[in-house]
């Protein structure tokens, strides 16, 4: 089931992400982070546990970023990514948004799901947002892709 973030689901969010973030393969958020933004995010829940989540962050007035998109190990493979890729899209969708975009190492599934090739530098509000933050800057090695709605 596929449902808005609530606060109990924080701390489950941030064990995931810490997973896939201790090797390189998201920006590793903070709880405090999670709290601040749980608006944010969208849970995939199976068995009363948190077995996916994407965030949808908007940028700016006609952009998005879909980040934050994990799957329990135990649960890949099974669609849920691209549930969840799908939920923030169609929120993007409602809000107006023209584009959403990913930067990801996955470009073969966002692909899949609509998204295109792009350069990173048709995202100036990501570069100098996020990615100054990170520890890869200005050597990012992620794959930027996006889609119009």
């Amino acid at each position: 089931m596929i449902r808005k973030a609530t606060l109990p689901d924080a701390r489950e969010i941030h064990r995931l992400l810490l997973v896939y973030a201790k090797d390189g393969l998201v920006l590793p958020r903070s709880l405090m982070e999670i709290y601040e933004s749980i608006r944010d995010f969208f849970v995939f829940t199976l068995d009363d546990k948190v077995a996916g989540v994407a965030g949808l962050n908007i940028c700016w007035e006609d952009l998005a970023e879909v980040r934050s998109l994990v799957v329990h190990q135990d649960y890949a493979g099974q669609g849920i990514g691209r549930h969840l890729v799908e939920a923030c899209l169609s929120e993007a969708r409602q809000l107006g948004i023209a584009r959403v975009f990913a930067l990801t190492y996955q470009q073969v599934f966002f692909e899949k799901l609509g998204f295109e090739l792009i350069e990173k530098a048709a995202l100036p509000q990501k570069i100098w947002g996020d990615c100054m933050k990170c520890a890869k800057f200005p050597e990012c090695d992620e794959i930027a892709l996006s889609i119009s709605l």
